[in-house]
């Protein structure tokens, strides 16, 4: 695929949704930390439902972590691996206020140093709570970069490298964001919308289904 051709992909993508956001809900870097680390492995829909009732009466580290691993557990347990999740936000919370003033790192070596953090995790925090270039590949991405033609790997950290390399400048503060959407709505696992798909044209996969 040529660079012409990613252009007017983002450009396509940009004109359909000029400011796109994450699906899941928070109102601070912390928030998002916690909603994140849940979210792997689960929708961001269930995680929502959890985190609706556990941010009313916990938002920040000392109150997360003042709860306890059991007492996060109560809010968070139907969340898949709740259990390993709970420890790890409590670990995190407490390393949260013990070396970074209670404030989340805005640096991919201290983000990742916390328990339950890994590269897409960062990703995810440092493209949207302090919009910097990242690329947080998930499935979803994996996907539709290796289907579209937009980036092609074999392993996420390959996709990622090449999509931050090849997505023109001035749509990368935001493409982890139009691709995660485009993949969960349009370019689907086993069904594509190609019919319903913007960049239809300009995509590269084999075995489109009708447009």
């Amino acid at each position: 695929m040529n660079q012409q051709r990613r252009h007017e992909i983002f450009s396509r993508l940009r004109a359909a949704n000029p400011e796109p956001k994450t699906e899941l809900q928070f109102s601070s870097p912390f928030e998002l930390l916690i909603a994140v680390i849940l979210s792997a492995q689960a929708t961001d829909v269930s995680v929502n439902k959890a985190t609706q009732q556990l941010f009313k009466v916990a938002n920040t580290p000392e109150v997360i972590s003042r709860l306890g691993v059991d007492g996060l557990k109560r809010y968070i347990k139907t969340i898949g691996l709740f259990n390993t999740k709970a420890a790890n936000i409590i670990q995190t919370c407490n390393l949260l206020i013990e070396r970074h003033g209670s404030q989340v790192p805005a640096e991919r070596a201290a983000l990742e140093a916390l328990p339950g953090v890994g590269r897409k995790t960062a990703n995810v925090v440092l493209n949207t709570a302090f919009r910097q270039i990242a690329m947080a590949v998930d499935t979803h991405i994996f996907r539709v970069s290796n289907r579209t033609g937009i980036a092609s790997g074999k392993n996420v950290l390959e996709v990622e490298q090449r999509l931050l390399r090849l997505v023109p400048a001035e749509f990368l503060l935001d493409a982890h964001h139009w691709l995660i959407l485009h993949g969960r709505y349009v370019c689907m696992a086993r069904k594509p919308l190609c019919g319903a798909c913007v960049i239809h044209d300009l995509c590269e996969y084999r075995h489109k289904t009708s447009v």
